[in-house]
């Protein structure tokens, strides 16, 4: 466990922002836990197995600085809470760049779901 970097919040207040909601509804955790290490960027702000999956809440992409795309991830347990930041970089590499909100691409379509695009 470690202290939640600033970077992190700033990505996790971006996405709930884009599903129009905030971190009063849903808290975020001052400590969390690295997943793989930190290779890729994944934390989970529950000390988890992650049985406790209910849903995605939103998922944009990212362009690492080497051009390999990244699926992010904003999920939420069955209790309503936030679970996991997931990273999933497609070629299993680590994470170069760290993103920043502005180098997020998320699509809202019609039916009220997001769509990420890079």
């Amino acid at each position: 466990m470690r202290k939640i970097r600033e970077e992190e919040k700033r990505i996790i207040e971006f996405l709930l922002k884009m599903i129009g909601t905030n971190s009063e509804e849903y808290p975020i955790s001052e400590t969390v836990y690295e997943y793989e290490g930190g290779i890729m960027g994944s934390i989970s702000m529950q000390n988890t197995d992650g049985s406790s999956y209910l849903r995605d809440l939103i998922q944009v992409h990212y362009l690492d600085v080497d051009q390999i795309s990244v699926v992010i991830t904003l999920t939420v347990d069955k209790d309503g809470k936030l679970l996991d930041l997931d990273f999933w970089k497609e070629d299993f590499s680590k994470l170069i760049q760290y993103p920043t909100p502005d180098k997020l691409k998320v699509n809202i379509i019609g039916n009220g779901k997001f769509e990420a695009r890079v």
